[in-house]
């Protein structure tokens, strides 16, 4: 039959349905289709169309097995149409996957109900309602719930679910060896009931506290498990609607174990294990608090050991580090435990005494430090002895704050190291002022270069017998606008001990050369000029070629050029002091060894090294027409020069009975106020036009 015609005769046949048709029609969400008795569609609304994708003209007519029935549920569909239309057996609602005219599957919920028209034929009705998003809902769902699973599986995290009081309802264990108890021991009962009582009371009070706020309260404690102390985080979270507490517990005994060592390193010494200075310079202001509270005395000492650079140089800095390491163990076995040693850096350390008395005084305890330095320290075989100069501040006498007392006891350090070493010093006033004036000149002295304030002096040197002019030694002086005339015995040793010699080396270097390639070329002479060198200068690695570079430049004979060197330039016994010399010496260079007959060690220096020249110190020459002791020890030192070879100069001559006397003794060379003071470059040559 044509299905035009079908459809005329359906539609035709089941009128009756009409309104029931219009209120679907009206309805796009839900799909609803009629079928006759042979399951042919009878009504299909749009709701249908949109679902099944099948147009109303399209499916009317055709068999719902034909349209949208898979093909393994065709059999059962007809038995089920079949058994309602003979047997009154109702198709159940339920959910069923059927088929779009795509191919592809859909699940919906379907509905039946069933029908008798005026003509006494059964129709039946199906609401669908499409589940795709329910379905993708579901699943959304179920994948959620299992990856919350495997999760919670994975976080080592407790997890408790509580009452408001701490009752715990339900917890999740991935690892149920990580529970302070069993289970079946905690389920039902209170969380502060279950642990030590210090912790429940931190319990508690976090409990109290997140009941009063939104945000989650967090707090941090430790307790005792089979494995040792372990230590915890806690989160707690109020679930207001449910009148609930999730509490989340964490292990952070690696953590906090990471963060005790980064605090240990923050705060104490890698080597020795002592307070660092952060953690030292802390604890002392804690003290100088109580001090100040109880009306106490307290104490800084400020320890150095003597010569331990010398002894790191040459042993090795794994000697050093146990002499350190060693030092450390005898500070500690002196003192009591509420005080304090620490170690501030290199060779230095501090000591803070607390509530000082009659009978622990900072001086006993002073004396007992040196005491327990007077025993060898024993180390890799060797028997070494090492000394400290130990400086004194007492509060609130020697100040009032930290840093003051620091610095006060720093200072009564540098006098104890004057006394000599291996003896203490108490911080006095007049230290103060000595370090001021110190301060001062360091101050001024960076840029006093820059600012010309810088000035050669030149002492003229004359043969002894027949008083010629035969060269001048080079004497630096310096004027500055705030501190006025600076003395070299002053300002010299500062510029060693800051590294500044360097410089202000290169500047004397160069400007005395050059002062003498105009002196000679003026006097038609070949005089000599002599530089000092300090010890700081030999451990310029430039030092070498800066000397060649400047006689090059001045146009200058390397034989015109004296260097004068102290013994403490040669103290060290440094190879690189050795090699130096050496050096300078294969240039053509002069060395002169000055303030001879001051140091202890002079004979063997004057063996060891390349000398050309021995300077006779002026406390020497001043006595030797008064002191027959002065008088045959610089007799002595002549003669034995000159069997070494040695020139000799003797400084400081300043009476004609001195200059008559070292003639005497054929002393070779003579320089000092009997003949001229230092004085500056012009009048120099002005002096020297007079003597040949």
């Amino acid at each position: 039959m044509d299905s035009s015609k079908v459809y005329k005769m359906l539609t035709h046949q089941y009128v009756i349905n009409d309104p029931l048709h219009q209120l679907f029609d009206a309805v796009n969400a839900i799909s609803v289709q009629g079928y006759d008795e042979q399951r042919r569609v009878i009504y299909w609304n749009e709701g249908s169309e949109l679902l099944y994708g099948y147009s109303k003209e399209e499916a009317t007519g055709e068999k719902i097995e034909n349209l949208i029935i898979p093909y393994a549920l065709c059999e059962i569909v007809i038995d089920a149409h079949h058994s309602w239309i003979t047997k009154g057996i109702e198709i159940p609602a339920s959910e069923i996957t059927l088929r779009k005219k795509d191919g592809s599957e859909i699940s919906v919920f379907s509905s039946h109900v069933m029908f008798t028209n005026q003509y006494n034929n059964k129709q039946m009705y199906c609401i669908d309602i499409d589940l795709t998003d329910v379905r993708q809902a579901q699943a959304q769902a179920l994948f959620k719930e299992d990856m919350l699973e495997t999760i919670f599986e994975a976080i080592p995290d407790l997890f408790f679910l509580m009452k408001a009081d701490g009752t715990i309802l339900d917890y999740h264990a991935s690892n149920k060896n990580y529970l302070y108890v069993p289970a079946s021991e905690f389920i039902g009962k209170n969380m502060t009931a279950i642990l030590p009582k210090k912790v429940a009371n931190q319990f508690q009070s976090h409990f109290a506290k997140a009941l009063q706020q939104k945000d989650i309260t967090r707090f941090e404690y430790e307790l005792s498990v089979p494995q040792g102390l372990a230590y915890f985080e806690a989160r707690i979270s109020h679930l207001k609607e449910y009148q609930q507490m999730m509490v989340i517990i964490r292990d952070i005994t690696e953590q906090h174990k990471a963060d005790e060592l980064i605090r240990h390193q923050a705060y104490y010494d890698s080597l020795t294990l002592l307070p660092n200075r952060f953690l030292a310079l802390d604890r002392l202001s804690q003290i100088l608090i109580e001090a100040e509270r109880n009306n106490e005395k307290a104490a800084v000492l400020f320890l150095d050991l003597d010569d331990f650079k010398k002894a790191n140089d040459s042993l090795g800095h794994e000697i050093g580090d146990k002499l350190l390491v060693e030092s450390a163990a005898r500070l500690q076995q002196v003192l009591r435990k509420e005080d304090t040693v620490g170690r501030l850096g290199g060779d230095e350390f501090i000591i803070l005494l607390r509530g000082l008395t009659e009978h622990h005084n900072a001086l006993a305890i002073a004396e007992n430090l040196l005491k327990a330095f007077r025993e060898p320290f024993k180390i890799g075989g060797r028997e070494l002895i090492l000394t400290m100069s130990i400086g004194v501040a007492v509060y609130p006498k020697n100040g009032r704050c930290a840093s003051d007392l620091l610095r006060n006891a720093d200072t009564a350090m540098y006098q104890a190291k004057a006394l000599g070493r291996n003896t203490y010093s108490f911080f006095t006033k007049e230290m103060n002022t000595c370090m001021q004036r110190r301060f001062e000149i360091e101050e001024q002295m960076h840029g006093a270069l820059e600012r010309n304030e810088f000035e050669l002096h030149y002492q003229a040197q004359f043969n002894a017998k027949n008083e010629n002019i035969i060269g001048a030694e080079a004497l630096l002086r310096w004027h500055n606008p705030k501190l006025g005339h600076v003395g070299p015995d002053e300002f010299i040793p500062i510029a060693e001990h800051t590294g500044l010699i360097v410089p202000i080396g290169q500047f004397v270097m160069k400007q005395a050369l050059g002062f003498l390639a105009q002196w000679q070329s003026a006097d038609q002479q070949q005089y000599t000029i002599a530089v000092n060198l300090s010890p700081r200068q030999f451990r310029d690695a430039e030092l070498l070629n800066f000397i060649k570079t400047s006689l090059s430049e001045s146009n200058i004979s390397s034989k015109y050029l004296e260097l004068e060197i102290t013994e403490g330039v040669l103290m060290s016994g440094q190879s690189y002091i050795h090699h130096a010399l050496e050096q300078i010496n294969e240039l053509g260079i002069k060395l002169s060894m000055d303030d001879f007959g001051t140091g202890y060690s002079s004979l063997s220096y004057l063996r060891q090294y390349p000398f050309d020249v021995l300077k006779i110190d002026r406390s020497f020459i001043n006595g030797i027409t008064s002191s027959k002791a002065d008088y045959n020890l610089v007799k002595a030192t002549i003669a034995m020069s000159h069997s070494l070879g040695l020139t000799v100069i003797a400084e400081g001559v300043e009476t004609a009975e001195q200059l008559q006397a070292l003639n005497k003794l054929k002393c070779d060379f003579i320089q000092g106020y009997y003949f001229s003071k230092p004085i500056p470059a012009m009048q120099l040559l002005e002096f020297s036009a007079r003597y040949y």
